[in-house]
């Protein structure tokens, strides 16, 4: 009996430990995204362009990093 809790105990932890590790990860990827858009969205104000080169620029750039380190980083974990 006390075998069976510890194994439950044991896939608990790994379960939850997966989720922090792959919640983390969601978390990066929407920062990078984020981070591209607004810093896309200030510089096309500041520099008064009619249209938001810097926006799509930035917002696709950061939508390559948060794919690129998702994969690096879901590579790593396995």
């Amino acid at each position: 009996m006390p075998e069976k809790n510890l194994k439950n105990q044991e896939k608990t932890a790994k379960s939850l430990s997966n989720y922090a590790k792959y919640s983390s990860l969601a978390f990066q990827m929407v920062a990078f995204i984020l981070i591209g858009v607004f810093g896309g969205i200030k510089l096309d104000r500041w520099l008064e362009f009619r249209f938001p080169v810097f926006t799509v620029v930035l917002s696709l750039l950061g939508t390559g990093l948060a794919v690129y380190y998702g994969i690096k980083d879901f590579l790593r974990m396995k």
